[in-house]
């Protein structure tokens, strides 16, 4: 049966890559959506829940269909990879266009910051998500999901950068070679493995085992809940909760980059 499927995937290929067949097209497109619903699934979890999924879905078929039509066929490579970098790019490249968090976002997550520090040396140590919660005075779910927020919008932020540097460099005719890195980028890498993988260590083993199979394992936060027998709910919480304790040295890495 793989095989037959396999068969005439390799047809529909055939005709759209020949002739742009719209038929073959739209059932390729059928065949790829659960891929955007993955992506879909695993950006959504780290953003506001205002924010329409639908908007995702469209950004993500967006991504897809550009994938589509800009794959090599010929070549001997797999189209679910390729795509997976053009639906998720497009879905960040969407929500950074639009700028999906709020300027009063924004400046909640600076009066947040601003409040923990000010708690945390009050209490010369770190502050746990209740005890900012009751020092703020507002729901401990409030917290963890500005952190959260904040985190997801450093990342976008510093891809930003990272897209208009290469953008000055090309103008520059500088040749980079990216498959090498600096010395002295080895070693911070070294130092923040090695400081990542210190605080992993502390967070229980729920947290431990949701960051895992959410970041390693790269599954949705539904399917851990049913793997763990949860509520996705549940495990957004736990996803939520271990961001929180590592929020120190992600934020410090992504302003640092």
């Amino acid at each position: 049966m793989a095989k037959q499927n396999s068969t005439e995937e390799q047809l529909l290929w055939k005709q759209w890559s020949e002739s742009k067949d719209p038929q073959a097209g739209d059932l390729l497109l059928r065949k790829y959506t659960p891929l955007v619903t993955y992506h879909v699934q695993r950006i959504g979890a780290s953003i506001p829940k205002n924010i329409s999924r639908d908007e995702l879905k469209s950004l993500g078929m967006m991504g897809l269909f550009d994938a589509l039509n800009k794959f090599d066929y010929s070549r001997d490579l797999k189209f679910d990879t390729y795509a997976s970098f053009r639906v998720r790019g497009a879905i960040i490249d969407g929500l950074r266009k639009e700028d999906w968090l709020p300027r009063s976002s924004r400046e909640k997550a600076k009066k947040l910051d601003s409040k923990i520090e000010e708690l945390e040396q009050k209490l010369m140590r770190h502050a746990t998500a209740e005890e900012i919660s009751n020092f703020i005075e507002i729901p401990i779910e409030e917290v963890y999901q500005t952190v959260q927020e904040h985190f997801f919008s450093n990342v976008l932020s510093m891809d930003e950068q990272i897209q208009e540097n290469d953008e000055l460099e090309s103008k520059s005719f500088v040749i980079r070679d990216d498959s090498q890195i600096t010395p002295e980028q080895q070693m911070v890498k070294q130092e923040l493995l090695h400081d990542l993988a210190s605080q992993i260590q502390m967070l229980n083993e729920n947290e431990q085992l949701v960051l895992s199979l959410f970041y390693t394992e790269e599954l949705t936060l539904t399917v851990i809940g049913e793997m763990l027998g949860l509520s996705t709910s549940r495990i957004s919480q736990i996803h939520s909760k271990a961001l929180f304790k590592l929020r120190k040295l992600l934020v410090n890495e992504m302003i640092n980059t």
